[in-house]
This record gives C-alpha cells, sequence and structure tokens, in this order.
C-alpha cells in the first residue's frame, strides 16, 4: 500500500460522508463542518505515514486553495437570493455592513493592540481577517435554494447570507489598510499612505469590483435567459457547471482591470439571479454550486484539523485565546445588536443575526494573502495560531447551537401571522437539509 492508494480510500471516504452526514445532522446540535474539523484532527493524531498540513510553509497553495472556496461560496449566496437590491429591501444588511463591520474591526483592533501587544498594523491585520463571516458553515442560519417568491425569505437567513457574500469583499480595503501601515511602520511613521489607500484601495477597486460584476451579471444573464440563439440560451441545457464559469470569469476579468473580485462575483451572482428570477436553471446553478463548495470547504477543514492536531496551536497564548474569544462572545454580538437597533428585526432574531458571525474559510484566505505581502513585525505562526483558534471555536460553537436556536425560532415565528418579507409556509427556507460550504 502506498500514500497516495490512501489518500484516494480518504477521498472517497470523505465525499460520501459529505453526501450522507447532512441528512444524518439534520435537526441535530451538530453540523458537517464540525464533523470534518474533529475527524481531522483525530486522523493526524494516529500514528500514520501523513503528509505535513503547514499554512506558513504552504502560504501560497493555502491562499488560492481558500480563494477558490471562497469565490465559490460567494456565487452560491448570490445565487439563493432572490430579494432585489435596494436601500430598504436590504436595510438590515447595510446596517450590518456599516455599522457592525466597522464596530467589530476597530474595537477587535484595538482588543488586540492592549491585550497582545502587537504593533498597530497586525492588530489591525487581525481585526481585518477576521471580519469577514461565514454563515455557510452553519447551514441552519443561510438562505436555502432559490425560489420564485422574493419575499419567501425570512430576515434573519437573509441578513446573514448577503451580509456574508459583501462583507467578504469589504475585508480586503481594511487588509490593504494593515498591509499599508506596515510598510509605513516599517520606514518610518508616517500618513502619506492614507489618501492613496482611500481612493485606490476603498473607493476604485469597489467601484471596479461592483461595476464588473454588473457589467459580466448582465452579459451572463442575456446569454442564459434572452438571447434569440438557442444555442446560446444556456438555460435550456441545464447545465450546472455554467455556474463556475459565471464565478471564474467574473473574478478573472475584474482582477484583471484592478477591482475587487470577491465583490464582483458576488454582485454577478445577484444580477444573473435578477436577470430571470423565477427561471429553474437557478435551482440547476446552485445545487451544482452548493456541491462544490460542500467538498472544498470539507476539505479544507479536515485540513485545519490536520493543522491543528500538528502543533498549529502551539504558538497561541492565553492573551491571543481571550481576543478570539472576546470577538466571538461579547465584540460581534453586541456589535450586531447595535447595528441592527431599529430596524426590522424582533429581539430574539436580532440576537440571533448577532450572535452568529461566523469566521471561517474567508479569514484563512486573507491572512495567507497579507502574510504574503508584507511583514507585520509579529510571528506568522503566532498570528496564525489565533486565527485558527477563533475559527475553530467558531465553527464548534456555532456548528452545535445553529441547528436548536434556529429551530425555537422558526417555531416562534410559524406561531405568528405571515406578513410581507416574511415566510409563506410552515417550514422556512433553508431549514430542510443542512449542508457545509466556506
Amino acid at each position: 500500500m502506498t500514500l497516495s492508494d490512501a489518500v484516494f480510500a480518504w477521498l472517497g471516504a470523505g465525499a460520501l460522508l459529505a453526501a450522507v452526514l447532512p441528512r444524518v445532522v439534520a435537526g441535530r446540535p451538530l453540523s458537517l463542518p464540525v464533523v470534518f474539523l474533529l475527524s481531522g484532527v483525530l486522523v493526524y493524531l494516529l500514528p500514520l505515514p501523513l503528509p505535513a498540513i503547514d499554512p506558513v510553509e504552504q502560504r501560497v497553495l493555502t491562499e488560492h486553495v481558500t480563494e477558490i472556496c471562497v469565490i465559490i461560496a460567494l456565487m452560491g449566496a448570490g445565487l439563493a437570493l432572490n430579494r432585489p437590491v435596494g436601500r430598504r429591501t436590504w436595510a438590515s444588511t447595510w446596517r450590518l455592513l456599516g455599522i457592525t463591520m466597522s464596530l467589530t474591526v476597530a474595537v477587535t483592533a484595538l482588543v488586540a493592540w492592549w491585550l497582545l501587544d502587537w504593533p498597530p498594523a497586525a492588530a489591525l491585520l487581525l481585526a481585518a481577517v477576521l471580519a469577514p463571516t461565514d454563515p455557510v458553515l452553519a447551514s441552519e442560519v443561510r438562505v436555502g435554494e432559490p425560489t420564485e417568491d422574493e419575499h419567501d425569505e425570512d430576515e434573519v437567513r437573509f441578513a446573514l447570507t448577503s451580509e456574508a457574500g459583501l462583507n467578504d469583499g469589504l475585508a480586503f480595503p481594511l487588509t490593504y489598510a494593515a498591509i499599508a501601515l506596515a510598510a509605513a511602520a516599517g520606514s518610518g511613521w508616517s500618513a502619506e499612505w492614507i489618501g492613496g489607500w482611500a481612493a485606490e484601495d476603498v473607493v476604485f477597486k469597489c467601484v471596479v469590483g461592483v461595476v464588473s460584476g454588473l457589467l459580466v451579471g448582465k452579459v451572463l444573464g442575456w446569454m442564459f435567459f434572452r438571447t434569440r440563439s438557442s444555442t446560446l440560451r444556456l438555460a435550456e441545457y441545464r447545465e450546472g457547471f455554467v455556474a463556475l464559469a459565471a464565478t471564474f470569469l467574473a473574478y478573472g476579468v475584474t482582477e484583471l482591470v484592478g477591482g475587487y473580485g470577491f465583490l464582483a462575483v458576488f454582485t454577478t451572482a445577484c444580477a444573473v439571479r435578477a436577470a430571470e428570477r423565477a427561471h429553474g436553471f437557478h435551482n440547476v446553478l446552485h445545487d451544482f454550486v452548493e456541491q462544490i463548495e460542500r467538498l472544498l470547504t470539507a476539505t479544507l477543514l479536515f485540513l485545519l484539523g490536520a493543522f491543528i492536531a500538528l502543533g498549529g496551536l502551539a504558538p497561541l497564548t492565553w492573551q491571543g485565546a481571550v481576543t478570539g474569544l472576546l470577538l466571538l462572545l461579547v465584540i460581534r454580538p453586541l456589535t450586531g445588536w447595535a447595528g441592527l437597533l431599529g430596524g426590522s428585526l424582533g429581539s430574539g432574531e436580532r440576537w440571533v443575526v448577532a450572535g452568529f458571525g461566523i469566521r471561517g474559510i474567508g479569514s484563512l484566505y486573507y491572512l495567507a494573502y497579507a502574510l504574503g505581502q508584507q511583514d507585520f513585525f509579529v510571528p506568522q505562526r503566532e498570528l496564525w495560531a489565533v486565527v485558527t483558534f477563533t475559527v475553530l471555536v467558531s465553527v464548534v460553537l456555532h456548528g452545535v447551537t445553529a441547528g436548536p436556536v434556529v429551530l425555537r425560532l422558526d417555531r416562534r415565528r410559524a406561531a405568528k401571522p405571515s406578513g410581507p418579507g416574511e415566510n409563506r409556509g410552515d417550514e422556512p427556507r433553508g431549514a430542510t437539509v443542512p449542508d457545509a460550504a466556506p
């Protein structure tokens, strides 16, 4: 028996588990991400000749694998949302992005600077990479399959899914701010970088990302549903892999012209969705993306568990652990609550949205990317230990609690009369079969 034989066997078993486990853990205080993360830990604790997993040494590979996983997840999130984009219809999303995300980053950076005694650039980097949320790691709190009714999305699932779709891209300006701050600190303190950062990394790249995503999405939407050529009208052929074509096209084109590809992918998905909301082709695209997403996420969480088993948390200090716990248990819930005050959510729903700011694959990507751009005057393994610990706790904590919490919320909602913007059926969207994705 060779190592490659064992790898093939593990891959086959893992793929089968990724298909079966969502139904096994449905309705239980457990999730597929938790199972694969802990499986990685347990397998790598066995005395087996397994390959080493080290994101510090394998930074480039880590960056690109997590990058692919994130953009596929963004396409899936955008395709699932059927609510038209607007100031009022997406009010909860704008609050979470404008208020909650900003407060979370600011408070987390201050805590890291004070508690860990890190340089300001490293503290800001930690806050930036932990800014993206990943509700897909607890599928009960995300929007499910596409439907024809724009009101068939309860506000909790919609808010968390749309927030994750956009803040994965909006974390980039914050990461670039940390990179610029570290570069300025290395050559002597200066504030001259702020103007260029604001103009290029905040305004220009965000605008290009959104505009590019809209253009690609509108062209693809026309091609899928409206062109007179039956050969080009791909919606008639129901080929799900077209979703990957849309994902990579939007991402690649936008990055080539200097914009944020993450924003473009999510915007493209929303534009394609808006082109013909009632068409069944959206379900085909979404289902294909979801399956790829589930496999990638299961693999990456297994490898993260392997990294933990091989000593990835050894450089973690108690200050780093406390910082991660404060983010998950105090900072995000309080800033989420503050950001949603005055909105349409009730008190219980507001706490659910505020509490489920799940950290996951996006955080791993941003850290790997940033460490390839600049030295932050903090040992890289210590940075990885804090981020890995935070993701570990988030996956376990939110994966275990998501099912029971959302089930209770759904029961309370079902007992009330349905109104505009609320679910129309007895069973809420997304409450059927849990699965995993970044």
